[in-house]
This record gives structure tokens, C-alpha cells and sequence, in this order.
């Protein structure tokens, strides 16, 4: 039984909850990054410009416009989020940078309620509004002069690759989706990792979940979950000292990401739980690439995900030796060029 109240709790850490009570935010981190600066270098080849835009729920999102120099003509564009907990100065942005420097013009935007975007009570989840954030920057740039709105595909890194696959079922203007070091963030919350959560343990989750409600109500505020454990537990699963080295230090750190700090709204996971997100991948007729790790503890969702697939355009491909986490920065590891032929195969 101990055991899987771990990896419940572990899974729940996703969302900020899990070890909670251990979290003493270490001060030596915040004053390792500025809230205007990125985790990566910025490519000589690349200008990037801030921009805003609204997604149908009114909420105003902000993000990072990357564009090639010297580019012209209409190009073929992707929008980019992720991971779960990160902000565009992070991975999304990397990626941003790295696709833009292949001569796309990429987008990587903060999701709703997190980072420099709108939405209150801030930090908080939501399997239909961060879906509808994906569609909403495809809005964005297929009304950009300088992008063709037939060309346009999204990378989703970490929960955000389970929330475009969600997208790209929903929304057929999204021409080619990467799903990098992906999540399956419905069923995480359900059933925990490896889904060792039964129905009574859902149950007693649920209860939690909405006795803090009611906290939450009578203090009229609403209690956040701890981002990653900070400093690490000694019996921390390996993928938890994967986490705490990407966002708890200078590799990652960054003073606007919930994951660097106070975590996410700890009731956010209730949405998830009820919420199915890939339960119509099988109808997607665009392209799909799912990119995993072979040794990521998550490797399991992107597998399961492509069993869902259909179609000779639907790829997974496993990167040897990789974690979780090394897809959210390495690029001597993350494949880039298989990207890149990927979007400029399905985005022509």
C-alpha cells in the first residue's frame, strides 16, 4: 500500500501537490534568473518579438514570436507550449528558437493563468481551456502576414504534448502536431503513475480535493501545491531528482515558472480526473510525431497514445538513452532535425 501511495503522490507532484510540506523554495535559486531572462541563447539567426493574443474564453495570452532573419514570403509557422508547469523562457521557447532557426516561424506562448498570460485565480489547469490556448495561437498566426495559414503545426512538450494531441483532434487547421516527452495528463491524475490509483483511492482524492475547495471559498484565496520538492526527500523517485535538477537549478530555474516555485492550484487536478483528453486521437487525419525518451519513467504515454493513432502519417519514435527531462533542453539529444523534416513534410 505504501508503495502506491508514492506513486500517487508523485503523480499528483505534476500538479504541484505531492510533497508539499517539504517545499522550502530554495532562496539560492530565485536570484539565479531575472523574470526577463531565458534559460537559452538566443539564435543569431532568429529575431524575437513579444506579442499578445485571446483565446474564446477572453483571457489574454502573451508569447514569444520568433521569426528566421531575412526570411520572406509566406512561411509555415508552429505554435509551441510546454511543459506542464514551465514558461516560454523555458523549453517551449528552446524549441521556438531552434524550429525558427530551420525557417519556421514559431510562437512559444505561456498557457492561461500562468507566466505573463491572463486568467485568474492564477496557476490553475484546465484540460478545455489550455486545449483551446493551442487553437487560439493557431488564430494568432494564421493571421500573421508573413505566415501561410494553411502551413501550421504545434509541438506540445511534457502535459502540453497530451493537450495537443487533444487539439489537434479537435481543431483540423492544425495541419502537423509533435508531441515531445509526452503526458497523458487525464490519466495521470486518475490513476496515477503506472496507474496505481483504484477507485477508492480516486474517491479519497476527490474528497481531498474538494474539502480544499471549501478551504478555498471561506479564505477567498486558493492554496497552491509546492512545485517541485525543494530540497529532495531521500527516498525522491529518479524522476523527481530529473525535475528538481531541470527547475530547481540554474539549468532551468526560472522566477515565473510555477515549477521553479509555489506550484499549481491545488485543486487543479479535479478538471483532469473527469476529463478525458485523447479519447478521440483515433479521428486525427493531420500528421502526428510523438517523440519519447527510452529511459523517461513517462515513456508509457506517448507509447499508449500512438496505439490510439491511426494512419501511415503517425510516427513514435524513442530516443535512446533519454529522460524525461532531457527533452525539455538538450539539444545535443532532442531531435531537432527529425523535427524539422517532419513539419517541412506535412506543413508544404
Amino acid at each position: 500500500m505504501k508503495k502506491i501511495s508514492l506513486l500517487v503522490a508523485a503523480a499528483l507532484m505534476i500538479l504541484g501537490q505531492a510533497y508539499a510540506q517539504n517545499n522550502n523554495n530554495n532562496q539560492n535559486s530565485v536570484n539565479m534568473r531575472t523574470a526577463e531572462e531565458y534559460t537559452f541563447q538566443l539564435s543569431d539567426q532568429v529575431t524575437r518579438q513579444k506579442v499578445t493574443f485571446k483565446n474564446r474564453y477572453g483571457i489574454t495570452l502573451t508569447g514569444d514570436l520568433y521569426t528566421p532573419k531575412n526570411a520572406s514570403g509566406k512561411l509555415a509557422a508552429i505554435a509551441v507550449s510546454g511543459p506542464f508547469g514551465a514558461v516560454k523562457e523555458q523549453p517551449s521557447g528552446l524549441y521556438a528558437n531552434q524550429m525558427a532557426e530551420r525557417g519556421f516561424i514559431a510562437l512559444a506562448f505561456d498557457p492561461s493563468y500562468t507566466g505573463e498570460s491572463g486568467g485568474e485565480p492564477r496557476y490553475v489547469a484546465s484540460p478545455d481551456i489550455n486545449t483551446e490556448d493551442f487553437s487560439a495561437a493557431v488564430d494568432f498566426l494564421s493571421l500573421q502576414d508573413n505566415v501561410d495559414p494553411n502551413r501550421i503545426g504545434i509541438i506540445g512538450i511534457c502535459g502540453w504534448g497530451g493537450l495537443a494531441i487533444n487539439a489537434a483532434a479537435m481543431d483540423i487547421r492544425i495541419k502537423a502536431t509533435v508531441a515531445s516527452t509526452m503526458y497523458d495528463m487525464s490519466r495521470v491524475n486518475a490513476n496515477g503513475y503506472f496507474d496505481a490509483m483504484d477507485a477508492d483511492q480516486r474517491y479519497q482524492l476527490r474528497e481531498q480535493l474538494n474539502a480544499q475547495r471549501t478551504i478555498d471559498a471561506k479564505n477567498g484565496t486558493y492554496a497552491l501545491g509546492g512545485g517541485v520538492v525543494d530540497p529532495l526527500p531521500d527516498d525522491a523517485p529518479q524522476f523527481v531528482k530529473d525535475y528538481h535538477s531541470y527547475y530547481k537549478t540554474e539549468r532551468g530555474y526560472h522566477p515565473r515558472s510555477l515549477n521553479s516555485n509555489n506550484g499549481w492550484n491545488v485543486t487543479s487536478p479535479l478538471s483532469f480526473i473527469n476529463m478525458p483528453q485523447l479519447t478521440y486521437a483515433g479521428e486525427i487525419r493531420n500528421a502526428v510525431l510523438i517523440v519519447h525518451g527510452e529511459k523517461a519513467h513517462s515513456r508509457y504515454f506517448g507509447e499508449d497514445a500512438y496505439k490510439k493513432l491511426k494512419g501511415d502519417n503517425k510516427e513514435l519514435m524513442i530516443i535512446p538513452g533519454a529522460s524525461h527531462v532531457d527533452l525539455y533542453d538538450r539539444t545535443d539529444i532532442i531531435p531537432f532535425d527529425k523535427l524539422d523534416s517532419f513539419f517541412k513534410q506535412y506543413l508544404k
